[in-house]
């Protein structure tokens, strides 16, 4: 039976790698660890011959055909069509574009990194659409210059990211023959003021009345609405917080995995009342999802950094009572900023971010610090229903404001 683009994503990882036949040579081949790529198998001068075609699902179904279709006539006309393809991919790297620079970065480097994502989209948004069909080595260091200067005049934090991205690909680039030397040398950044944007406690009223499903004026995806609550609840990174897990809760904590964490040490986040609510308050959207914070868009995918960052740049100027521009990543320094004003130490402050101890502390005091991380959010929670006036003023209960359903 022919594959379809169903069948193909239903398709699971086994303990060894196996393909999935479409017809005459082509197939799909899944590998343990869940990537896919299309295979074409055919006979020349009577021996078989093997070649990718591509991994999916970049090449799409319906490409991998055309691909496939095209080398078949090749066989046709007794041309080998991988050797034709290893000829094309030299003759490629011989002199390579910038858009192909980029997409050899990324298969060699970027791809293992857990921040190529991020290095990958600063280049394809900010210099594959102005010089993507140029060759690297006639790319100069005026080029360069020019380039950043007009990020800079709308985003100098931005000019900075992206220099550092063509740094690493012009380096790259060196190393591997394409050109003599990088020519992003002897470009200086420009100096970055570091972000000290805390929200008042009024602000923080104001935020939560944006937050709250009744509020239409602030038209933001539900369940980033809800992320947004869990990094002021939490502290945790955006980035983080958007990629739970249903299986990373356990119970009354949120255990982050190293392999998401930016210093790639795991976190053991304690849940407390009003972050379990903010939770299970996402069950009804995010449905069979495996994610907590599902993508409005894409088949079991969560939201991303990048839509919480924006969702906050496009709507925070209609929040009733707050002035001035802020970040999700402000969320978490606010409640850094907060803890050490109710008098939480800076051990287990930090601890609570995720950040790893330093120095000789790193080494010798393995202590887990969970209760103490949990005692700290707690007092969090408390002090933030009292400026969003959910406590009773007599006896110092919180009130509890149940989630309605489908609200």
């Amino acid at each position: 039976m022919a594959l379809t683009d169903l069948s193909i994503r239903k398709l699971t990882p086994k303990d060894a790698r196996y393909e999935i036949n479409d017809g005459k040579g082509l197939a799909v081949r899944i590998m343990p660890s869940g990537a896919k790529s299309w295979i074409f198998r055919y006979l020349f001068d009577g021996k078989p011959r093997r070649m990718t075609l591509g991994g999916y699902p970049g090449v799409t179904l319906a490409k991998a055909r055309e691909l496939h279709a095209a080398a078949m006539q090749d066989v046709q006309r007794s041309v080998d069509p991988s050797a034709k393809a290893q000829e094309a991919k030299a003759r490629r790297k011989a002199a390579p574009t910038f858009a192909d620079m980029v997409a050899e970065l990324w298969e060699v480097e970027l791809s293992k990194k857990k921040s190529g994502h991020q290095t990958k989209y600063l280049l394809e948004a900010n210099t594959i659409p102005v010089w993507g069909k140029r060759k690297v080595a006639d790319i100069k260091r005026r080029d360069i210059v020019l380039l950043l200067d007009k990020i800079r005049e709308r985003a100098p934090v931005v000019g900075n990211r992206v220099h550092g991205a063509l740094s690493r690909l012009f380096n790259f680039a060196a190393e591997r023959g394409v050109i003599e030397d990088s020519p992003c040398t002897r470009i200086r950044k420009v100096p970055e003021k570091p972000r000290l944007r805390v929200l008042t406690d009024a602000e923080i009223k104001s935020l939560w009345t944006a937050l709250d499903f009744e509020n239409k004026a602030v038209d933001i995806y539900r369940l980033t609405k809800l992320a947004l609550k869990l990094i002021l609840l939490t502290g945790q990174r955006p980035g983080e917080v958007a990629a739970m897990t249903w299986a990373e809760i356990d119970g009354p904590f949120w255990n982050i995995p190293a392999a998401r964490m930016k210093n790639a040490v795991s976190n053991k986040v304690p849940l407390c009342p009003m972050a379990l609510e903010t939770i299970n308050a996402a069950k009804i959207y995010s449905a069979s999802s495996s994610y907590v914070f599902r993508s409005s868009h894409k088949e079991n995918k969560p939201i991303t950094r990048h839509a919480i960052t924006r969702a906050v740049a496009r709507h925070w100027s209609e929040m009733e009572g707050i002035e001035a521009a802020f970040t999700p990543h402000d969320l978490r320094r606010t409640l850094r900023t907060r803890l050490a004003g109710l008098g939480v130490t800076d051990i287990i402050a930090e601890r609570v971010l995720g950040h790893k101890l330093q120095g000789l502390l790193a080494v010798y005091n393995q202590h887990t610090y969970d209760s103490e991380k949990r005692q700290a959010l707690a007092r969090w929670e408390l002090r933030l229903s009292e400026i969003l006036g959910q406590v009773d003023g007599q006896d110092g209960k919180v009130i509890s404001f149940p989630v309605r359903k489908g609200a």
